[in-house]
């Protein structure tokens, strides 16, 4: 992917907090100026509604009509304001009793409240205005109703004031998206910082990096990125290993070969020649079976056989296979290769194939070399739990080397044979990819007897 379609996690979490963050508070201000502008209409339209029924409380009943008590001075108080216009209205039924008697009784933004009575707004004397009216019951035979009217004056002020006191919230809004990039760049710092000193150290060694002052938050990458370090190291120091080890055993063959070569040029007669000749092949073969034995073993690396799929295994036809094999082989050292009986039922396990008959054959190729003529190689096939066992009439091994000759290239002491000392390790090595044991015990015999053991299939 190129760097311009790459994501940007700084980008990304200031995206997906900063907006959240600034819509929540845009949302938080609109519904504050909101119901402080729904506070400041229902306070003055009940300001309106409770001057109509105070008016309406001073009507009263005379020669069965309704009369209103209100005096000049009275009047004039009521319709005084700094500010606004006030007028009002008292109706006697359609019939005015004091007041205007145009006042409108109909108009937009109509609000009830409950028994109190209803506000709406209207035009009156080319003036908007905010009207109340209450009804005031039945005095006489028809009902009395009382309105009050007042322009917006102060009523527009009071909605300016109040878009001034929200007025700071563009500012808080920038404050906060402020704040929120700031601490998504101090929150990712840690991941930089810690990306640069990898980058550092890893251009010079695979050594693993101090986790100690890490965010919590943080640690399991940063030990996930550790771990990965070790087995990148683990990995090459095993291949290193493995690479001069091959390098100092591929030495000898090499070196018996160009001598061989050089010995057959000065031989002084064909038969001290052809004599050399075979000398030349048997080392050649050793040395084929050395890149066969290495070449295995490059195969068997944990961190790449991780991968691999296992399949249902039958282990007593995978030795039947394996027996048939090495027939030939037995019959020129003049061995006898015996399958020893199955017992009830079917040893089966979940492996490779290939594998489990790469160390089988390694098991029967390493008795052959050790049984002398005459002798018999004994391969068997328990089923509880599912085990390959390898019998031979050889020499044995001495307890103390019994650990040992598992390792690469080790060899017994009293081994005579011209074997790799890679068939063992081989055999180590995939057991280990199978979650089995290997085992060396003393045969019935006095020989070695070499024990494969896994799991039962589940």
């Amino acid at each position: 992917m190129r760097s311009s379609t790459r994501r940007w996690l700084q980008r990304e979490l200031q995206w997906r907090l900063g907006l959240p963050v600034v819509l929540i508070m845009l949302l938080g201000g609109l519904l504050s100026a909101w119901g402080a502008s729904y506070l400041v209409e229902t306070t003055f339209d009940r300001w309106l509604l409770d001057a109509a029924r105070s008016l309406a409380q001073q009507v009263e009943s005379k020669d069965g009509r309704g009369h209103l008590l209100l005096n000049p001075q009275a009047e004039t108080m009521l319709v005084y304001d700094v500010a606004d216009r006030i007028d009002f209205a008292v109706l006697d039924g359609d019939e005015r009793m004091a007041g205007r008697a145009d006042l409108p009784q109909t108009g937009s933004r109509q609000r009830w409240y409950a028994a109190e009575g209803r506000a709406f707004d209207a035009i009156y004397k080319g003036s908007e205005v905010r009207i109340a009216w209450v009804d005031a019951g039945a005095v006489g035979p028809r009902p009395i109703k009382v309105g009050v009217a007042e322009t917006m004056i102060k009523r527009t002020q009071a909605r300016h004031d109040l878009l001034l006191v929200f007025s700071p919230l563009s500012l808080v809004l920038v404050l906060a998206a402020y704040v929120v990039m700031r601490a998504v760049q101090r929150t990712v710092k840690p991941l930089e910082a810690m990306a640069d000193r990898w980058n550092e150290r890893s251009h010079l060694s695979l050594d693993t990096i101090p986790t100690d002052d890490v965010p919590r938050e943080l640690l399991p990458f940063a030990t996930a990125l550790n771990d990965m370090l070790q087995r990148v190291r683990e990995v090459l120091e095993r291949e290193q290993r493995f690479a001069s080890t091959a390098a100092h055993q591929l030495r000898t063959p090499l070196t018996a070969l160009q001598l061989g070569l050089a010995r057959a040029l000065e031989a002084p007669d064909l038969a001290t020649a052809r004599a050399v000749l075979h000398e030349l092949g048997q080392t050649t073969q050793r040395t084929a079976r050395l890149v066969q034995q290495l070449l295995a073993l490059s195969r068997l690396d944990p961190e790449l056989n991780k991968s691999r799929e296992f399949a249902e295994l039958d282990l007593g036809e995978l030795a039947h296979g394996v027996g048939l094999t090495y027939q030939d082989a037995a019959a020129d050292r003049g061995v006898r290769l015996e399958m020893g009986e199955i017992g009830p039922g079917r040893a089966l396990i979940r492996g490779q194939a290939e594998l489990v008959s790469e160390a089988l054959g390694n098991l029967v190729d390493n008795a052959l070399r050790h049984t002398p003529a005459g002798g018999a190689v004994r391969i068997t096939v328990a089923c509880s739990p599912p085990t390959l066992t390898v019998d031979d009439d050889g020499p044995g091994v001495p307890p103390d080397e019994r650990e040992r000759v598992f390792e690469r290239f080790a060899r017994g002491a009293s081994a005579k044979d011209t074997g790799t000392g890679l068939g063992l390790a081989i055999v180590k090595e995939i057991a280990e990819l199978h979650a089995a044991s290997v085992s060396l015990t003393p045969s019935s015999s006095g020989g070695a007897r070499f024990s494969l053991t896994f799991s039962p299939l589940r």
